[in-house]
């Protein structure tokens, strides 16, 4: 987010503490303020406010690049182990768990070595998967990396355990 809209954000947020507990003139002149802002300044983003971290976890994987990178970067491969649902249109995927849907949009891809999904609603945070191969021994190993809040990366790291064990079953792994 540019400099001019995180200190119109700010701005916001300072009408919003100091005129919500005064008088009615005063509320009334920060309502009409905060309506102003609101109209002409983009959207606060929690990542702007929360402490994001980015957190990286790294699996092995027994399976060929390719077939792996299938499961990571298509919507068939997506969700056989990572959402209930997944559609495409373009490079806008929209995942779908339990009737909830988010949208993100592939950003980079780099053909059996990497895929990165910017959330469309946050475009500060991504998620991505990286396939790494040692050479001499051949095997594979799958590094997520993702952002979360400062305080939830052991809840962060539990649920990536949780959808890459679907994914290594799905794979025979």
């Amino acid at each position: 987010m540019c400099s001019e809209n995180r200190g119109a954000n700010i701005v916001f947020i300072f009408f919003q503490k100091v005129f919500s507990g005064k008088k009615r003139v005063f509320k009334k002149t920060a309502n009409s303020v905060l309506l102003f802002l609101s109209q002409r300044i983009a959207i606060l983003h929690l990542s702007d406010i929360i402490n994001m971290v980015k957190v990286q976890f790294e699996y092995l994987i027994k399976c060929s690049p390719k077939v792996l990178f299938n499961r990571l970067s298509t919507a068939s491969g997506l969700a056989e182990w990572f959402a209930d649902d997944v559609h495409v249109r373009g490079k806008q995927y929209t995942f779908v768990w339990e009737g909830s849907e988010q949208v993100a949009e592939m950003t980079l891809r780099k053909q059996n070595r990497l895929v990165r999904f910017n959330w469309v609603d946050d475009p500060g945070s991504y998620f991505e998967f990286k396939i790494s191969q040692v050479e001499l021994t051949g095997d594979v190993a799958l590094i997520v990396a993702d952002h979360c809040e400062e305080d939830e990366t052991e809840g962060t790291e539990e649920l990536w355990n949780a959808q890459v064990a679907d994914l290594k079953h799905i794979l025979g792994s």
